[in-house]
């Protein structure tokens, strides 16, 4: 997921944002709620992660205004200090999904947002059933793995691979690519994602020799396909 973090302790910052990219998450940081609220008008975020004391505002103020004018319907962790029953209570009732007290322990943290993450829909992409055996997609290392050698990919070369294989035979917009991989809003006009995608087409093999090619769609994206395996020759004619 694409997660935006509010906290203006840099310690806690850095800490919470080595503890998600540790697992697999996106992450992008502020210390002050006007740049989290213009951030959210501008960018795409699947999660945010809200502190309470905060130099400009207040959080429990951030959450409510995100729920009541900004609209925003994806899920907020809250995070404090305060450990009392009536801020949690708050909390909640100002539009919050959960309550984190401080101090954070990583494992719980990870815990939360993956349980949040997969209430509201999101969850780790894995291969579909229709990718063939040649690729081999670790979830871990992030890396993958074609006729079992390493291929080596950029963070966001990786994120762009899991999500073709996730959807073999679905076409992907370039908005929706930019919006889940870039974390902006699809509409501009760049030439960012069809450089990305040749680059994997090439890294990967995606030409059909193993079985799977990674067609554009004029005007529109992108789709993965399954094909019958087709030799270098082949390919190079």
């Amino acid at each position: 997921m694409h997660i935006g973090v509010l906290e203006d302790d840099l310690d806690q910052q850095a800490f919470i944002e080595q503890c998600l990219l540790t697992a697999g998450h996106q992450v992008s940081l502020f210390t002050r709620a006007n740049e989290l609220r213009r951030a959210t008008q501008q960018r795409s975020f699947d999660f945010l992660i809200i502190d309470w004391w905060l130099p400009d505002s207040d959080g429990m103020d951030v959450v409510a205004h995100l729920r009541q004018h900004d609209s925003w319907r994806g899920p907020i962790l809250f995070i404090t200090a305060s450990q009392g029953e009536d801020d949690v209570v708050k909390a909640l009732e100002q539009g919050a999904d959960d309550f984190l007290a401080k101090p954070l322990r990583p494992s719980e943290l990870i815990a939360r947002v993956s349980a949040l993450g997969r209430r509201s829909g999101y969850a780790t992409l894995r291969p579909a059933s229709a990718c063939p055996e040649t690729f081999t997609l670790h979830t871990e290392e992030h890396y993958i793995s074609v006729a079992g050698n390493p291929v080596d990919l950029t963070e966001r070369e990786y994120r762009l691979a899991t999500l073709f294989f996730s959807k073999i035979g679905e076409l992907i917009t370039r908005a929706h690519l930019l919006e889940l991989v870039w974390g902006i809003k699809g509409d501009v006009s760049t030439r960012t994602v069809d450089t990305h995608v040749s680059r994997l087409r090439r890294k990967l093999e995606l030409d059909g020799r193993h079985g799977l090619r990674l067609r554009s769609v004029y005007q529109s994206g992108y789709r993965m396909e399954t094909c019958q395996t087709t030799n270098v020759e082949q390919v190079a004619n």
